[in-house]
């Protein structure tokens, strides 16, 4: 029993001489980004097509001041994201907070929830055309909704539905 003590002691005392030494590893520097997260949080859908999501992205990060025209006497800056899919109009402060935005996607993959609730009232219908629209503004909850055209032999309807499925 002795033995065993007595090693057990050996091997806690020589185990710190096998440490490893203090290595200090440099991080690369650190770039905060304004975001606007009231505007990404105001727009934001949990089934929201890809395109959207990005161009949203894209006008939450962008710096008004990379702007050729930015001074600070101007209290309003709108600016335009455009891609294929559609376009946001943005009007951002001169501290470049996001007060506004009138975005139109066109032909966008659909959230499940408004598939469900256009087939559950439509079943024999087919969506052929689809115009997603948001109007934020800042300190207000932003309206969503949908124009789709459906199309049933040569019958065609309009219809408006929010972004929870429910038609207007």
């Amino acid at each position: 029993m002795k033995k065993v003590i007595f090693g057990l002691f050996i091997f806690g005392v020589t185990m710190h001489l096998y440490a490893q030494e203090p290595t200090i590893t440099e991080l690369e520097e650190v770039v905060l980004v304004n975001t606007n997260y009231k505007y990404l949080n105001g727009t934001d859908a949990e089934d929201l097509a890809i395109p959207v999501e990005e161009l949203e992205l894209k006008a939450a990060n962008f710096d008004i001041k990379t702007l050729d025209v930015y001074t600070d006497e101007y209290d309003f800056y709108d600016v335009y994201f455009i891609i294929p899919e559609g376009k946001i109009l943005a009007t951002y402060d001169n501290d470049g907070n996001i007060l506004r935005t009138a975005e139109k996607f066109k032909d966008i993959d659909l959230p499940i929830s408004v598939v469900k609730a256009v087939f559950k009232r439509f079943p024999k219908w087919d969506i052929t055309k689809d115009v997603y629209l948001v109007n934020y503004k800042e300190g207000e909850i932003a309206k969503k909704k949908y124009k789709l055209t459906l199309i049933n032999g040569d019958k065609r309807i309009k219809v408006k539905i929010d972004a929870e499925g429910n038609f207007l």
